[in-house]
């Protein structure tokens, strides 16, 4: 059997090599594409260029990380709970100092055509699943001749069309952050504390020209694909439809001169029926910490801990503003780089309802700065400091709004353009979260109440 099977791999190699000979298939001759690694830091959106298209062409390429974390967390739980919630031995999960699992990317695609390109991206490992799964696919058109040589040409010069499921375009920020192992281009280990991330089926038209910057996309909403029928909610108001999500960008982006350049654009998201996660719970990466603020683990002399010592923590520990019904979000995005010096901001506004039936409003708003100075030949050292803050109501029920900020600083070493090596602080602090999830009857403590971690990670990332 195994001399059987050996023969017909090495058949079926044959049988490939041949047929890729006969289409000329080359590789790495891919158009307008974005960088994988350091070249691709502070490229937006898309991009023209003029790579010649010789053919079918096949691209792959990947990216992993490795972080070692040394992180505390705290908060202001006593110890043993009074009654009537009866708790005792409450403490955070203990954490060491230690490598976190390792999570690497997979990226397959193919040039088909003089404009037209497929991409594939594959999560080979991440905090979400074990197993490797598919983070989205999607068809990108620069040129329109498959249907006739210059065909539209004058209009294609300028616009770019996606189509599949991808990881939609909302803002800027998501360009300069960590996504599972593609962690490259962020000089920084965390992302934003609010995380704007989804990946819907959908389209994305782009127009770019002459330093404008332009975008118009639509998806159906849902993150996880599906024909049956919605019934989110019981009862006379439950929702039995998942809206389209708007997608809108419009900005300016402009080579001043050889030392500066200056970028701002304002961004729009709507969802009249959220499906079956909203933008900011969509991530299946995690934010760069991980076990933060989190008890689940934890056992007292032996015995395991109840399993409501888990309420309301989340293995992220990020800030998820939980829009059940409908969401609209706006964000705006400076980008200005003089010389090796960068600023890099978000404001971010956002609004929504709790559920379906109920279209009471409350908000969430977010704002962070990033200030990076690369410096070097190549830019291949940088140092960086962040500052990020976000408030907001988790639920129309709240009698306050909560608030977590965050402050972030690094230092970085492009040893190649492919392997970066960061070091970084974190500290992050949650304020105004109430002592328990519920009444202090119900016994379920709430991990963030008061709640801060801090500490170094180191991170070593390989992209190509």
């Amino acid at each position: 059997m195994k001399k059987v099977f050996k023969t017909s791999l090495i058949a079926a190699a044959i049988c490939l090599s041949g047929n890729m000979m006969a289409q000329n298939v080359t590789f790495g001759n891919i158009q307008n594409q974005i960088k994988r690694d350091q070249r691709g830091i502070n490229q937006f959106d898309v991009k023209k260029d003029s790579v010649e298209f010789k053919g079918i062409s096949i691209d792959l390429g990947g990216a992993f990380n490795m972080d070692f974390q040394a992180i505390n967390s705290f908060n202001d739980q006593p110890t043993n709970f009074p009654a009537p919630s009866d708790i005792t031995g409450y403490r955070l999960m203990n954490q060491e100092n230690n490598f976190n699992l390792p999570s690497a990317d997979m990226a397959i695609g193919a040039q088909l055509f003089d404009g037209v390109r497929v991409n594939l991206d594959v999560y080979l490992s991440s905090r979400h699943h074990n197993e490797t799964y598919v983070k989205g696919g999607y068809l990108q058109i620069d040129k329109l001749d498959f249907i006739k040589k210059d065909f539209m040409a004058d209009l294609m010069k300028y616009t770019t069309i996606k189509i599949g499921q991808m990881e939609n375009n909302f803002g800027d920020a998501h360009f300069r952050a960590s996504d599972n192992g593609n962690t490259i281009k962020n000089a920084f280990v965390g992302n934003n504390i609010m995380n704007s991330f989804t990946t819907e089926m959908g389209m994305e038209v782009y127009y770019n020209r002459s330093g404008l910057v332009s975008m118009l996309g639509i998806t159906n909403g849902n993150l996880n694909q599906g024909t049956n029928e919605v019934t989110f909610t019981p009862g006379p108001d439950k929702q039995t439809t998942v809206s389209p999500s708007i997608l809108a960008k419009l900005g300016y982006d402009k080579q001043i001169n050889q030392d500066l350049r200056v970028r701002l654009t304002g961004s729009y998201y709507h969802n009249a029926n959220l499906g079956n996660a909203n933008i900011y719970s969509a991530n299946r990466s995690g934010f760069g910490y991980w076990g933060v603020l989190n008890n689940s683990a934890y056992t007292n002399n032996g015995v395991a801990v109840p399993a409501n010592y888990n309420a309301k923590s989340t293995p992220e520990a990020t800030f998820n503003p939980a829009f059940g019904n409908w969401a609209t979000s706006y964000m705006i995005n400076p980008f200005v780089k003089y010389k090796g010096l960068e600023f890099f901001g978000t404001v971010e506004l956002a609004s929504g309802g709790d559920k379906a039936g109920s279209d009471d409003k409350r908000t969430a708003n977010q704002y962070a700065g990033e200030l990076v100075y690369r410096f070097g030949q190549t830019e291949k050292f940088f140092l960086g400091a962040k500052y990020n803050t976000v408030s907001g109501k988790l639920s129309n029920a709240d009698a306050n709004e909560v608030s977590v900020n965050k402050v972030e600083a690094s230092a970085g070493w492009f040893m190649t353009k492919n392997i970066l090596a960061k070091l970084q602080y974190v500290s992050q602090n949650y304020n105004d979260y109430s002592q328990y999830v519920g009444t202090p009857a119900s016994g379920n403590a709430n991990n963030f109440y008061g709640g801060k971690f801090n500490g170094l990670v180191f991170e070593a990332t390989i992209a190509f």
